[in-house]
């Protein structure tokens, strides 16, 4: 029980590095990030934040848990199709690549 609480800890720890890191590059802040908005910048920025999340690995429940500890309810089926988003843009644009890749090795 102790290992499982703690490795959730440090799981919630990246997950707000992320947060600020994904603010950061979307030149939002995390207000921002956790209100049901449809902008595409905001939209674009969480799908973001659900596929680095997922890289750690993180589990979908994970995630979101930790969206709805910041106000965000959402649906696993919604952050699975936002995964998808990002690793399609993935297949076609390098700086994007080079973008996530310089995230995940700050982690």
């Amino acid at each position: 029980m102790c290992h499982k609480k703690s490795n959730q800890m440090m799981k919630t720890k990246i997950f707000n590095q992320y947060v600020d890191k994904v603010c950061y590059l979307f030149n939002i802040d995390s207000d921002t990030l956790f209100t049901k908005t449809k902008r595409r910048d905001v939209v674009d920025a969480r799908h973001l934040l659900y596929y680095l999340c997922s890289q750690r690995p993180m589990r979908l429940v994970y995630i979101q848990e930790y969206m709805a500890e910041k106000g965000y309810e959402i649906n696993h089926s919604s952050i699975h199709h936002g995964i998808a988003q990002v690793k399609s843009k993935l297949e076609s644009d390098v700086d994007y690549i080079e973008t996530i890749n310089s995230v995940l090795n700050e982690a």
